[in-house]
């Protein structure tokens, strides 16, 4: 299942994404929107474990207080 997202995207952007499209780089915008997020979260995953990793042992060395 597919969900809907609404965002504000700053016109520089926009229009880098549409051209990349108009040149056919990119099939339409939702793909440069779909891969861009893709990446964005595949190069930052390494972070996120490591935070959600140091969370846990806080909480097993403190607890939840």
């Amino acid at each position: 299942m597919d969900s809907m997202v609404q965002a504000q995207i700053p016109n520089q952007l926009w229009q880098q994404a549409q051209t990349m499209v108009q040149q056919g780089w990119a099939s339409n915008l939702q793909e440069i929107i779909n891969e861009s997020l893709r990446r964005y979260l595949d190069s930052h995953q390494d972070v996120l474990t490591e935070n959600f990793i140091l969370e846990d042992v806080e909480w097993g060395l403190h607890g939840n207080d």
